[in-house]
């Protein structure tokens, strides 16, 4: 009976996933700014579509935040990855973005990773 739960609960998140993707993708204009988080990290990439590279990358692995990261809480940490992303993605010259939330909802740690990432001047 969980085991189920967990398949509907996945299966919820990819539809969610599909209906978002079918609407955007990322140019080399605008590109895609890609989240997925996990239990314990949270990751987050820009991708150009078109192309079908990953331009930038950062996540609570990198070990640029290993340190800043260790008594943090993961809102915290994921404000600090969208900070650390910002930052790359403006050393690159990208300053626009289109946010793909990855099926998942927009609050929690996804919402702090968006705020993090804004507050570095990424625009959204």
């Amino acid at each position: 009976m969980i085991v189920a739960r967990i398949i509907e609960k996945r299966k919820a998140r990819r539809r969610r996933q599909l209906r978002v993707r079918k609407k955007i993708s990322g140019t080399p204009e605008s590109p895609r700014l890609n989240v997925y988080r996990s239990l314990k990290h949270i990751y987050a990439q820009i991708i150009d579509d078109n192309s079908g590279r990953t331009l930038i990358f950062a996540s609570t692995l990198d070990p640029s935040l290993k340190e800043q990261i260790v008594n943090k809480d993961k809102k915290e940490a994921a404000r600090l990855v969208g900070e650390l992303l910002g930052k790359r993605a403006l050393e690159k010259g990208i300053d626009k973005v289109v946010f793909d939330r990855g099926g998942f909802l927009y609050h929690g740690r996804i919402k702090s990773l968006a705020e993090g990432a804004r507050s570095q001047g990424l625009k959204f």
